[in-house]
């Protein structure tokens, strides 16, 4: 994913379990990068199925979570 700022701010919404009617969880996070890896990192698999990460008008499902963390500009440690 070229181009993709991991500075700007991010919004993350979680989901209990895959239930469509499991309540979402808000988080906010000062960076993309923070958030991208609270949910690789943070978050069960079962979790990370129903997670949205939102930057700016851009929405990311877990897949594009997953290759985002990946990408080599990822500028966190990981795990």
């Amino acid at each position: 994913m070229q181009d993709f700022d991991y500075m700007a701010p991010a919004e993350l919404f979680t989901a209990s379990h895959r239930s469509k009617r499991a309540a979402l969880k808000y988080h906010r996070f000062a960076t993309s990068a923070e958030a991208i890896r609270y949910a690789i990192e943070g978050l069960s698999p079962e979790q990370l199925y129903g997670t949205v990460l939102e930057v700016g008008d851009t929405r990311f499902d877990a897949e594009a979570i997953r290759q985002l963390y990946g990408n080599v500009e990822f500028p966190l440690k990981r795990l």
